[in-house]
């Protein structure tokens, strides 16, 4: 590959699973044998529950020596499908809880994955890593900034093994990116940007209006979120509500964002300003986030990071790295492309389109349930999840106050500036 360092050396480069080896006594006292089995609980049983988490580890079980044993979820219908993925696999029942509580207070359960929905994530990960369960909890990892810092901090006092939901940092195509950044091959990148463009906002597709309120615990569902009347709409559609989710933004920018950190090793930005709305799709569903919204990110590191999303046209997407030697094209996330484009013509070391290398790496699931043996940090340990969450609650409280947010590492505060 000219003007890219031999694959040998570009492999050494290479680092997966970065944060620290070291463990703590509370950590170290979990460390299981092999022959020891893992008794897993899932907390939440939607699509992203049952059809990624569960099937994902369902993947590895054997191997791994881990089975699903409860499941959690304020709907029945939802709570039934994934008990009965797990009589089909494993040949017994499990055990179904309507509250999260009910889960946590199972001795047997060794690790819970949370899939529920974004306003509950921060809150079901305190519990159960103050319960003694490690976890695996999806992004973004919260919407409030106060109830962020608690459960990151029960985390690290708990010593829990915790991987966040941001699954694309193990890709071996983005490793590859990583390692192909740390060359500098790119020279000096000053803007990295990210356009995800669709017919109409993702919500849409989750919305039903025969969800019948007598199968649904709807206070469990609201958890600390106002009081209102029972709404099938709200329930099933919950990403679409700001009361349960903040949009685009922190549902897809958070992969996004993760992915920018795991790359250039940035961890916080500086500044943020964030403006959209909802232009396209109006009616009588009245979802409150926003339909076409764009973030911009200042980083002490020296590049600015742009995510949008129109959500009225699907065409102009994109997700490039801009240097001035040249630009990396990751719109194909399994075929990242380095090329000249745009560069300083002929003074770089880039030459024509050339692929990114690959760098193997176990999935996301895998590296979890490894690291639930090991106790060394997973690929995506809870400094990620707390970095892309304090970018991507700057992003919306920029938003709401239509003012600049900046960030204080020392102080953990974001505050106008």
């Amino acid at each position: 590959m000219q003007g890219l360092t031999s694959r040998r050396q570009f492999l050494k480069t290479a680092s997966v699973g970065a944060a620290g080896l070291a463990l703590t006594a509370s950590s170290y006292a979990r460390v299981m044998g092999a022959n020891d089995r893992i008794s897993l609980g899932q907390i939440g049983c939607g699509s992203r529950g049952v059809g990624a988490h569960m099937a994902g580890i369902h993947n590895h079980d054997k191997q791994e020596n881990v089975e699903y044993i409860a499941v959690c979820d304020p709907w029945r219908p939802a709570r039934e499908r994934a008990a009965a993925r797990v009589k089909e696999w494993y040949g017994r029942e499990a055990r179904q809880v309507v509250s999260y509580r009910d889960l946590l207070a199972m001795k047997e359960v060794d690790a819970v994955m949370i899939a529920s929905c974004d306003h509950q994530h921060p809150t079901h990960l305190e519990a159960a890593v103050k319960a003694g369960k490690d976890v695996y909890v999806e992004k973004p990892l919260a919407k409030d900034f106060e109830k962020l810092k608690s459960a990151c901090d029960a985390v690290k006092a708990a010593g829990a093994v915790v991987q966040i939901g941001t699954q694309l940092r193990s890709l071996p195509s983005f490793t590859g990116c990583r390692a192909l950044y740390k060359t500098g091959i790119l020279g000096t990148v000053g803007r990295i940007e990210q356009h995800r463009n669709e017919e109409r906002p993702y919500w849409y597709s989750y919305a039903k209006k025969d969800v019948q309120e007598q199968d649904v615990d709807w206070k469990e569902f609201l958890m600390d979120a106002p009081a209102r009347p029972f709404d099938p709409v709200q329930y099933s559609g919950w990403y679409g509500f700001r009361d349960f989710s903040d949009g685009s933004v922190p549902g897809y920018g958070s992969h996004f964002i993760d992915l920018i950190h795991y790359i250039t090793g940035a961890k916080f930005p500086t500044s943020c300003v964030c403006h959209g709305g909802t232009f396209t799709w109006k009616d009588e569903n009245k979802f409150t986030c926003p339909d076409h919204v764009t973030a911009l990110w200042v980083y002490p590191e020296g590049f600015m990071v742009e995510y949008t999303t129109n959500a009225g046209n699907s065409n102009g997407s994109s997700f490039k790295m801009f240097g001035d030697q040249g630009t990396l094209d990751m719109l194909a996330w399994t075929a990242p492309v380095l090329s000249a484009e745009g560069g300083s013509k002929g003074k770089g070391k880039i030459r024509g389109k050339q692929p990114v290398p690959d760098v193997p790496t176990p999935d996301h699931f895998l590296n979890w349930l490894q690291c639930l043996r090991t106790r060394k940090a997973p690929n995506a340990p809870i400094d990620a999840g707390y970095q892309h969450a304090v970018a991507v609650i700057m992003a919306m409280k920029s938003f709401d106050a239509g003012r600049r947010m900046v960030y204080d590492v020392e102080k953990r505060e974001i505050r106008e500036g």
